[in-house]
């Protein structure tokens, strides 16, 4: 068994306002903590991985399929893998959350 602490891990800045930190994880599947500041876009992109989470502070919007599906605290969502999303913090306050990834991933790097 694993045991990682939020507190014991560190944040990488995939982009402008986009804090991403790995935590436990096993073969199948790994957890990721996710601060996204207010204004800050996480940009269309796709990955093979299957990806689930929550929401706990904030309001983040998801735009997929054309269409926008705004989460909220206590809000959980799935994507499936290679589905193209984007994400938007359009509120004033930071977004915060948990993702799930199977299989596991590395903090992504969206900047240029």
């Amino acid at each position: 068994m694993e045991r990682v602490s939020l507190t014991d891990v560190e944040t990488a800045e995939a982009a402008d306002g986009v804090h991403l930190a790995l935590m436990a994880g096993t073969d199948s599947m790994n957890v990721q903590h996710f601060e996204i500041e207010p204004g800050a876009v996480v940009e269309e992109h796709s990955h093979p991985h299957e990806q689930t989470g929550i929401v706990y502070e904030g309001e983040l919007t998801f735009l997929t399929d054309g269409e926008e599906i705004v989460c909220g605290p206590g809000d959980s969502y799935g994507i499936p893998g290679d589905q193209p999303h984007a994400a938007e913090n359009r509120g004033d306050e930071t977004v915060r959350g948990v993702d799930i990834f199977s299989p596991p991933r590395e903090n992504p790097s969206w900047q240029d």
